[in-house]
């Protein structure tokens, strides 16, 4: 994160045992790993200029991204959180949110199921309400990254991770 100039950041997607990426990639704007279709795989986080998370069915290749990542499953839609998500498997996740007014942002949680993080994305944080969030790797992979006034905040992850999701400054 570091090297990349970050200023936050967060694990990234899904990678097969050989370590390949699972689903979407698109660095630069080049396409370096394909799209592909699975339970978890329900969203992509892409940027563009701004950041947006947009269901399978939302994405399209046609328009230029500079990134995305494709994850799941979808944490919270419309502001609601996503019914039938898994309610009994605690661990460490990250996600990726947006809300209103091109407002975006990368979470950690240490302990919940796919439930619970959903219901408590939904709660209001100050101003910013969040309307979409997308769960990204996590278990062993999550890793969190954040580069304060105050110092550096990092919660590494217990295996190497595939790639990651990061905040640099415009």
């Amino acid at each position: 994160m570091p090297s990349a100039n970050c200023q936050a950041g967060v694990n990234g997607g899904y990678f097969s045992p050989d370590f390949a990426p699972l689903g979407l990639r698109i660095i630069d704007g080049k396409i370096t790993s394909r799209l592909s279709r699975g339970r978890l795989m329900s969203g992509v986080l892409a940027s563009n200029g701004s950041v947006q998370i947009l269901r399978l069915a939302e994405f399209s290749l046609s328009k230029k991204w500079n990134a995305a990542i494709e994850c799941g499953p979808f944490l919270v839609d419309h502001g609601q959180p996503i019914r039938g998500l898994e309610k009994m498997r605690s661990a460490r996740r990250t996600f990726a949110a947006i809300g209103s007014g091109d407002r975006a942002a990368l979470g950690y949680c240490p302990d919940a199921t796919l439930a619970d993080l959903g219901q408590m994305l939904t709660a209001r944080l100050g101003d910013f309400r969040i309307q979409r969030a997308l769960n990204l790797d996590g278990g062993s992979s999550t890793s969190y990254y954040f580069k304060a006034a105050r110092g550096l905040y990092l919660y590494s992850e217990e295996k190497h991770v595939r790639d990651f999701v990061g905040i640099v400054p415009k």
